[in-house]
Order: structure tokens, then C-alpha cells, then sequence
């Protein structure tokens, strides 16, 4: 039997970025790469100009679905975890502790060390968080299963 909580787990240490699924008020869907920093994989981190149509959506609408994935395995072979999550832009507190996961991972990564001045005003970025509610993987038989990963 696999051990689904596993392949959720490695996939979201071996892959960088993220889809992010919004909507905005109407309903209009938008799907939004974003490369991305996870917090003991239920919470995932990213930064964005608060004028990004997700960022906008996400304002409108909080809920989003992830799906993170390896698109370069042949076709047949890969494997996803899709998440149900709620976002909020990071701030005080929660925020301080997000931009040094964020930095730690991008340093990891081979990527420049991110600071607070980084994310608030007058850079043009924020730091935000989707709180995952949900992770799901598909079987083998292509069936969509809950797993449970720390929270």
C-alpha cells in the first residue's frame, strides 16, 4: 500500500513552484504559477504585487486550490498533491516569521536572502500564506485521496 502522506510530503520539498487557483467575485477563474516556501507542508508561502489578478481574486475570494506536480515526468507517471487552502497576506508577527521561511528555502535554492524591507511598502511586493484545510493525492487507480500532513 503507498504511502500517500509520503508522496504529498515529497513532493512539495522537491518542487519549487506552485499553481495557485483563484477566482475572482463573479467566479472567472484565474490559475496563477507562483514560486513558493512551505511551513511544515500545510502552509505555503509567496510573494506577489498586491495588484496581481490572484492577488486581487484572493482579496475578493480567500479560498484557493493548489496543485503542486513535477511536469517534466513522462506522461502517465506523475504524481500531484491538491490542496484546499484559505490565503491571507502575512503581516506584524506571522509575517516576520513567514519572510524567513520564505528566505530560508530561496537561499536554499540558490536564491537572494529576503528581509522585511523586501515585502512592505515601498517594495513593490507582499508576502502571503495559504493555510491548507485540505491535501489530496490520486491513487494509482486514479482516485483522489485525503491525506493528513502536520498542522
Amino acid at each position: 500500500m503507498a504511502d500517500h502522506a509520503a508522496v504529498a510530503r515529497d513532493l512539495i520539498e522537491s518542487i519549487q513552484y506552485m499553481t495557485l487557483a483563484t477566482s475572482d467575485e463573479a467566479g472567472v477563474p484565474w490559475a496563477s504559477p507562483v514560486w513558493f516556501a512551505h511551513d511544515e507542508y500545510t502552509r505555503f508561502l509567496w510573494v506577489s504585487k498586491p495588484d496581481a489578478r490572484h492577488t486581487r481574486n484572493l482579496a475578493a475570494r480567500p479560498e484557493a486550490g493548489i496543485v503542486i506536480f513535477d511536469s517534466t515526468v513522462p506522461m502517465g507517471t506523475g504524481q500531484a498533491v491538491y490542496v484546499e487552502a484559505r490565503v491571507e497576506q502575512l503581516q506584524g508577527e506571522d509575517e516576520e516569521r513567514g519572510v524567513e521561511i520564505f528566505s530560508n528555502r530561496s537561499q536554499a535554492n540558490g536564491g537572494p536572502a529576503w528581509t522585511l524591507d523586501d515585502i512592505r511598502p515601498p517594495a513593490p511586493l507582499r508576502l502571503y500564506v495559504a493555510t491548507a484545510s485540505t491535501h489530496y493525492v490520486l491513487t494509482e487507480g486514479d482516485q483522489r485521496v485525503a491525506v493528513d500532513l502536520p498542522s
